[in-house]
């Protein structure tokens, strides 16, 4: 199947979107126990998600992305 992309969920809204169509966004997800031991846990995950072209916009990553890619280009 040649053009074919495959369909990503949106995170936001849950629309299926072709992949090259989709916003790709790095979202980091950290915890934190503060507890008043002293031994606090920190712990930090990368995860991957999806956006369409309207919740990105809406969420302002449409935009962020645009800034970075002019960022690089100068």
């Amino acid at each position: 199947m040649r053009g074919r992309e495959p369909l990503v969920t949106c995170d936001n809204c849950g629309r299926k979107v072709p992949r090259n169509k989709a916003v790709e966004y790095v979202k980091v997800i950290s915890f934190n126990t503060n507890m008043h031991t002293g031994n606090d846990v920190n712990f930090s995950t990368r995860r991957k998600v999806y956006y369409c072209i309207s919740c990105a916009k809406h969420l302002g990553i449409f935009e962020k992305k645009k800034k970075m890619a002019r960022k690089k280009v100068i």
